[in-house]
């Protein structure tokens, strides 16, 4: 049976009134629980409901991140992720950053329609497209909903240069989209390699591909032509840390090209939900991490700082730094850079003629 990373339910900051569901403790919901994990809820269903947004491109201006425009067709992620930075956004939606985020989602199924909209726009100029970078764009979900393919449609349709980052095996079912426009060189892809260990992923990231299937799914991104690297992200202090030149040499034999890493980031209610985790599942070493997280944050267990938010400070962050650094290199990995897509191919299929009028 898949787990949920979870049994916290904590309400959110801008809650005043704490329901049931919300409440500030492990969530029982009464079904079948696999024996070899007593610790998490286990078969809550997922609640999807619809979106209708009124725009879809997101534009960033942070000097941290790699793109300046990003899509998420989702809200939430049933992958379920421990670590995932995005889980205190959900506060803004009135549910919890804990069980809420992944089994309450919320669909944004006019994407593809507003993308359109977006790029048709006489004054919009083209620029990569990060796609699932805050949630999952390959996440359960997409297979029913199918909106990642649409949005994947437009962007060919439009010859629209886009980034993805995954760690989901259904990205492989858009092979002919991404090959395509991987042809025209206007695709990367990201994955999301974390750990090698079937047991540790299970524990941090429950509902999401095995360590070997993303690197199957990389072989089969690279056969296909698509540029493909790894992210290791995050970097957690003694947890998957001692992995880092395995994760690397794996990804390399597999066909990745670049690859870069994040640390560690706890902000907001993510904090608590990692705490409680780490207690669950490394007693013994919970104090340790979180001991040297503070030594990377300032002695806070977050640092949103600019520059440093990504990575900490100080000699552990620039351990890491020179390990992943020095085998990345002896590897031939690309390191931190972003494959160079075009922007020269774009095109308005809709507009082109009435643009002679």
């Amino acid at each position: 049976m898949k787990t949920r990373a979870t049994g916290l339910n904590p309400h959110n900051r801008f809650q005043t009134i704490v329901t049931d569901r919300g409440a500030d403790h492990a969530h029982d919901d009464g079904w079948y629980r696999a024996p070899e994990d007593e610790l998490n809820p286990d078969s809550l269903a997922t609640e999807v409901v619809n979106e209708s947004v009124k725009s879809i491109i997101s534009r960033n201006s942070s000097p941290d991140v790699p793109f300046d425009q990003s899509i998420n067709p989702y809200r939430g992620c049933e992958h379920a992720c421990i670590y995932c930075f995005a889980r205190p956004t959900h506060a803004y939606w009135d549910m919890s950053p804990g069980l809420d985020f992944e089994t309450r989602l919320i669909a944004k199924p006019n994407a593809a329609r507003k993308l359109r909209e977006a790029l048709d726009k006489p004054d919009y100029r083209p620029a990569p497209i990060a796609l699932g970078v805050n949630t999952d764009a390959y996440q359960p979900i997409e297979r029913e909903r199918r909106i990642t393919r649409e949005l994947l449609e437009v962007l060919l349709e439009y010859r629209h240069p886009v980034s993805i980052l995954t760690k989901g095996a259904l990205i492989l079912r858009d092979l002919d989209l991404l090959s395509e426009l991987a042809r025209h060189e206007l695709c990367s892809v990201r994955i999301s390699l974390t750990t090698l260990s079937n047991d540790l992923k299970r524990r941090m990231e429950p509902r999401t591909a095995a360590p070997a299937t993303r690197l199957k799914i990389i072989e089969q991104l690279r056969a296909a032509g698509v540029p493909t690297g790894i992210i290791l992200g995050p970097v957690i202090p003694f947890v998957n840390d001692p992995e880092i030149e395995d994760i690397l040499t794996a990804a390399a034999t597999a066909g990745a090209t670049r690859a870069s890493w994040i640390m560690l980031r706890l902000p907001l209610e993510l904090d608590e939900l990692f705490q409680d985790w780490l207690h669950r599942h490394f007693p013994q070493r919970a104090e340790h991490v979180m001991n040297r997280m503070r030594d990377l944050r300032g002695g806070k267990s977050y640092d949103s700082g600019f520059g440093r938010r990504m990575t900490g400070i100080g000699p552990y962050a620039d351990l890491i730094r020179q390990r992943f650094a020095k085998k990345a290199r002896q590897l031939g990995l690309g390191l931190h850079e972003a494959e160079p897509l075009r922007t020269d191919l774009f095109r308005r299929p809709a507009g082109e003629q009435m643009g002679l009028w």
